[in-house]
């Protein structure tokens, strides 16, 4: 008898994600399906067929019949036989979101709880009490600094992955 192993909760959260975003690709392929093709998704969609011929799941027979039957196709619903078996073109994925948006509120935020406390540290600066002012102050102006580091890592990253 096998042993089952128990299922991790990151685990559950991918296979949740991954039917999520099959569930969307699902619904803009039925949404689509009366629209007509324009010659820019046409292409998309051979390419799409060559990148499924040069890993191995077409061969060169296959290939030109389904990309026959991409240029008779006229509108997103014949695309269907053409792709059937193979992982869904690229057409109907949603688009990618762009990382960080949501970061600088978290950010304000981090801020806005530092406020009072570099307030309270400038305070006690001000009556002569250096330690508490350190005390107070610096820790939250290091909380500030490091959610600022935090909020535009993506940027960052973005303009090191461009060569800027």
């Amino acid at each position: 008898m096998a042993e089952r192993r128990p299922v991790k909760p990151g685990e559950l959260m991918g296979l949740a994600a991954a039917a999520g975003q099959e569930a969307r690709a699902a619904a803009a392929r039925r949404r689509m399906a009366q629209i007509r093709l324009t010659d820019e998704e046409r292409r998309i969609a051979t390419d799409e067929l060559a990148e499924q011929f040069a890993v191995g799941r077409l061969d060169e027979l296959e290939l030109h019949r389904r990309v026959d039957l991409l240029n008779d196709a006229v509108t997103h619903g014949d695309l269907q036989p053409i792709f059937a078996g193979l992982p869904a073109p690229s057409l109907y994925k949603p688009p990618e979101r762009k990382p960080g948006k949501w970061r600088w509120a978290g950010f304000a935020a981090a801020a806005w709880l530092a406020v009072p406390f570099v307030l309270t540290g400038l305070l006690f600066m001000v009556f002569g009490r250096e330690i508490a002012a350190a005390i107070f102050g610096l820790p939250a102006l290091a909380w500030t600094f490091y959610a600022y580091r935090w909020a535009s890592r993506p940027a960052r990253e973005e303009r090191r992955r461009s060569g800027s």
